[in-house]
């Protein structure tokens, strides 16, 4: 069997959530901090090897005892609006060394992933992750949305306490659906199943900094609450936005002055969007081409992870 049940709940419709690594380890830490709250239960996990190449070895009293593997395991949660299933992946299987999900290993975790939560009856599927927006890190994160289906989209924007950030089509940012975050929604359409991403805005300066970005998992765990009826105490997450606050700080401070100064304006532009307004797409231009500068080595190269 490509997945291994240590039990077999009796579920009721459940919905399904999904969180995978990525920009920030915004869906990981919104799901793994969902679990915890809830107190969901382990029940099932994808069978390891057929994605993934070892990520250490096991030793006990000097004697190795397995490989060690990146986990892809589920969990479970009735809860008193909806049953819930919760996927959490350590890594997204790649076939050519990139950060994010890749070729027919990819597509193959999809279907195992839909194949469970279709085996207990799934309803819906959510999955969380990361959109770069030009936002400045003082401000609170706002939640994009696509879906695969314009029913379960009303439903995600009637439950958003402020205003709804699906425009992707809009001036102000840009979005791409990496890795299995948007394949999912993809497999699941193929097989009539609701499906929607929810993404909080990482600011597009902090997108490639090795630093998670709990802001944004705040905020589309706020969303999640909304949606389901729950009563979710993030103040874990306050914790680590506040550990993390000096960091960012200091990073943002090694910016070029006109650079900083660009950015600071965020807050005054953020204000003009929200009235219907957008940001010229000359300054968008300048901010991005600047931006991107910082992270070209010296050697005129741009590899990135993301």
């Amino acid at each position: 069997m490509p997945f291994r049940l240590s039990s077999e709940p009796q579920l009721n419709s459940p919905d399904l959530i999904v969180g995978w690594p990525g920009i920030g380890n915004v869906g990981l830490m919104a799901v793994e901090t969902l679990r915890r709250q809830l107190g969901a239960e382990y029940f099932g996990e994808i069978e390891p090897e057929p994605f993934f190449y070892p990520s250490g070895v096991v030793i006990k009293s000097g004697v190795l005892e397995s490989l060690s593997f990146p986990g892809s395991r589920f969990y479970y949660k009735k809860t008193a609006e909806r049953d819930l299933i919760l996927f959490l992946g350590d890594e997204q299987p790649a076939e050519t060394g990139s950060t994010y999900a890749s070729g027919g290993k990819a597509y193959e975790m999809a279907n195992l992933v839909l194949d469970v939560a279709q085996k207990f009856g799934c309803r819906r599927v959510l999955t969380s992750g990361a959109a770069v927006s030009p936002i400045h890190h003082n401000y609170t994160p706002g939640v994009w949305a696509v879906a695969n289906d314009a029913y379960l989209l009303k439903d995600i924007e009637e439950a958003s306490d402020r205003r709804f950030e699906s425009e992707l089509q809009g001036k102000a940012a840009q979005a791409n659906i990496s890795g299995l975050n948007g394949l999912l929604i993809g497999v699941a359409a193929q097989r009539g199943i609701p499906a929607a991403c929810l993404m909080g805005e990482v600011p597009d300066y902090l997108a490639r900094a090795p630093m998670p970005y709990p802001a944004a998992s705040q905020s589309v765990l706020g969303l999640i609450s909304r949606f389901y009826g729950l009563n979710l105490d993030l103040k874990e997450l306050d914790e680590m936005r506040r550990q993390l606050g000096d960091m960012i700080d200091q990073f943002f401070n090694q910016f070029p002055d006109e650079l900083k100064e660009k950015i600071s304006q965020r807050a005054q532009v953020r204000a003009e969007i929200e009235d219907g307004e957008a940001i010229t797409d000359e300054d968008k231009k300048w901010m991005a081409d600047h931006i991107e500068d910082l992270f070209r080595p010296a050697g005129g190269s741009n590899d990135r992870a993301a």
